[in-house]
Formats: structure tokens, sequence, C-alpha cells
């Protein structure tokens, strides 16, 4: 079957057929553009370019009038922002930990997470603070730049030592007091500040770890001087124990001594000594004197 593009009768079915499809392209587009879907854990905002009108809506279908009216979400669940050192971990693929001076004129880079969020009765007031901005640009500029601001502010009024130990959670906590008032303003609900590692210069690193290594040998002295004394304490109480012991015994044999002396007559020494006397007199006689007294035995005798 052959065509005659030239007849007009071919003419108008062609300008039939491609009105139909552009006004179907149009009802398509318009049904399309007639809503948005606002994600879970959002809130959506719509604004109508025509009377300024802002009106919030919950998570789901959204509509609206296509070219009047413009929907921006906001998140209402929690969401972090991370500014971390290493490249590929934070909100930023580079380098994003944060310079921070200390009171002295040092200087550290700080990784610090921040996690917020908006709720739906503020989530208009954050369309009007940022001009209907996406919230991840947002938080390029306006999160970033407040948390930079605040933290060096802080740290700025601390040392270098309570900076990454002695007042670390103090620092934290003032981080967030002070943040949480920032974007507050501007219609947001800090929940939570999160100090993650510190990273010291290469020469500030060397440094710390000689004070270290000089603070451990101090402390391993002061360890070996106070077991020397607990020591010596041991062996003068061992010696003073014994002295003791000693003094205790020599009086006690003392007073045995003199029971005993205070017991003890004459004959019953000699008594005793005829008790255990075998009966032979000893071969051998020099300048002692026999236990037994002779004498009174002859006397006795007579």
């Amino acid at each position: 079957m052959k065509y005659d593009f030239d007849s007009p009768e071919f003419l108008s079915k062609f300008v039939s057929k491609a009105i139909l499809a552009f006004l179907a392209l149009g009802v398509l587009i318009t049904f399309f553009s007639s809503y948005s879907i606002i994600s879970p854990g959002n809130t959506g905002v719509i604004f109508n370019v025509w009377t300024g009108s802002l009106r919030t809506v919950p998570q789901g279908i959204a509509w609206r009038t296509p070219w009047i009216t413009q929907v921006q979400s906001y998140p209402t669940a929690l969401r972090t922002y991370t500014m971390v050192r290493r490249s590929g971990e934070g909100s930023s693929q580079e380098d994003d930990s944060i310079d921070l001076p200390t009171r002295e004129g040092q200087h550290i880079t700080q990784d610090i997470s921040v996690t917020f969020n908006t709720s739906e009765d503020q989530a208009s007031q954050v369309f009007k603070a940022f001009r209907g901005a996406d919230i991840s640009d947002i938080e390029a500029t306006f999160i970033r730049r407040t948390i930079i601001t605040v933290a060096q502010n802080t740290a700025g009024q601390m040392s270098l030592s309570e900076v990454i130990s002695a007042k670390r959670n103090e620092l934290q906590d003032k981080i967030q007091k002070v943040l949480s008032i920032e974007i507050e303003k501007m219609g947001f609900k800090l929940d939570k500040v999160n100090l993650g590692a510190s990273h010291l210069p290469e020469s500030l690193e060397k440094q710390m770890q000689q004070k270290m290594a000089a603070q451990q040998q101090a402390q391993q002295a002061e360890y070996e001087l106070q077991k020397q004394q607990m020591l010596a304490k041991a062996e003068v109480a061992k010696s003073e124990g014994e002295a003791q012991a000693i003094l205790v015994r020599a009086k006690a044999q003392s007073e045995a001594n003199r029971l005993l002396q205070s017991t003890l007559t004459k004959n019953l020494i000699q008594s005793k000594a005829i008790d255990k006397w075998n009966g032979i007199l000893p071969q051998v006689s020099g300048n002692a004197t026999p236990f037994i007294d002779l004498r009174n035995m002859n006397s006795e005798k007579d």
C-alpha cells in the first residue's frame, strides 16, 4: 500500500496523530509532575511560588500543582554528618578532619561526627532559612562550617593535653552544647556529638612519645623505690619480731631459773644426785669436789 505524503488527507491524519501524541505526552508529564514521593524518615515542605505559602506533609505521596508548587524533603529521622581523616569513611571522600588549635598554639586534626535531624514543625523553617536547598547541600555548607567554627573556638581554650586526653569528654560536651544552640536557630535539632581519633603532627607525636616514655620511666622508678621501702619495712618488722621473741624467751627462761633457784636446797640437790648415782666411785680424781659429803655420812654413823 502506497501513501501519498503530499495529499491533504495524509497531512491531516499526521497532524491529528501528532497533536494526540503531544497531548498524551503532556498529560503524562503533568501526571508525574503532580506528586512527589517523601521518603520514610523525612518530612516534605510544599512551597507555592505564586502565593509564597508553605505547608508540610508527612512521608508518602505529596500531591502538588505542576509548575506552581515546589516540594523539598528534610530528615526527621536521625542523620549523621561525619568528618574524618581517612578517605572514603566520612561524608566527604577526602580528608575532612578538623584542624584544632590549642591554647599553646599547637595544632592537631580531629575526627568528629554529628547526629542531627529536624521535626515536622520545624521543616518549613529549614526551607525558609536555606531557600529550599537540599539537605546534602546544607550539610556541605552550613552544618560543616558551624561544626568547624564551634570545635575550633572550644578547643582553643584548652591545652594540648586537655584536648587529647585529660579533658576530652569536657571538650565534647562543650562542643555539643554550643553547636546545639547554633543549629537550632536554623530549625535543626542536635542529638549527639562524638569525637573520634586525634591526629598529631609527626614532630608533636615524637615529643608526646618521649614525654610518655619519660613518665613511664619515672613511674617505674617510683614503683621500685616503693618496693624497696616496703621490703625494708618488712625486714625491720621481721627483725623486731625476732628480737621481741628472743626477749620474751629470755624473760621466760629468767623467770624459770628464778623459780628453780628459789625451790632448790642443798639436801634436795644431794638427794637427786644420789638417786642418779650408779654406785661406782670415780677412777680419777682431781680438784673436783665429790658430790657426796662423806664427812656427813661418817658423822651420822658415829
